[in-house]
């Protein structure tokens, strides 16, 4: 499965998000990730729903919402009629997991499931059949411009040994925390199918195109 490219909002400028959207997309972004932060869960505070509502009117790509809030059961209806394509909660905040999965598909979004980094993968497994992403957290959750946790490499091979072998998987492997085209290869061949970038992409120097311009330079490395 070829490594691709969630563009992380996080990292945008929220005066201008529409217009951030809208450059990650013409700049060759497969999908938007889209932070949901509740101020208990981690500590910070982003969108609602009703934010997410205005980035779906801003772009025809996938919406990749990450669930980094408490008691997520109690939201997920209203972040799919706001538009989420894709719906990932954290393993630490689902009492029951399969349940929750089972709901986020239910409504029409493709599930996807995370863990952070103190977190063991494997605590994952029995849900792995049942959803289209798993998210490893590769810094600790709340704040971008974090540093990539170098054991975070391990835990993604660890990630991928547990997933289906060969084509017919079509779990996305996604990676999340501290991504830049220093380390993107190295990830890709880790496993990882899906790089979540937000500074590299948005606060890249030239622009979110030359920002996932870097990115794929450094992907297509790949053998």
């Amino acid at each position: 499965m070829k490594t691709r490219i969630a563009a992380s909002i996080l990292a945008a400028d929220f005066g201008h998000l529409s217009e951030e959207v809208q450059a990650a997309e013409e700049g060759g972004a497969d999908w938007i990730h889209v932070d949901i932060m509740d101020g208990r869960f981690v500590p910070n505070i982003t969108l609602g729903p009703p934010g997410v509502a205005a980035i779906r009117r801003a772009t025809g790509l996938p919406l990749d919402v990450h669930l980094m809030i408490d008691e997520p059961d109690r939201h997920l209806s209203a972040f799919v009629d706001a538009g989420a394509d894709i719906l990932t909660v954290h393993r630490e905040t689902c009492p029951h997991l399969h349940r929750t999965v089972q709901r986020i598909r239910e409504l029409g979004a493709r599930p996807g499931v995370t863990v952070n980094p103190g977190t063991p993968v494997e605590t994952l497994t029995e849900v792995l059949s049942d959803v289209d992403l798993v998210l490893i957290m590769s810094v600790n959750p709340g704040f971008g411009g974090q540093r990539f946790i170098p054991q975070s490499f391990a835990k993604i091979e660890r990630a991928r040994s547990l997933l289906p072998p060969g084509p017919a998987n079509r779990v996305e492997l996604e990676v999340d925390g501290g991504v830049g085209a220093e380390n993107a290869l190295k990830l890709a061949r880790a496993g990882a199918t899906m790089l979540v970038a937000g500074t590299a992409v948005f606060r890249h120097r030239e622009g979110a195109a030359a920002g996932i311009s870097a990115l794929r330079a450094a992907l297509d490395e790949k053998a």
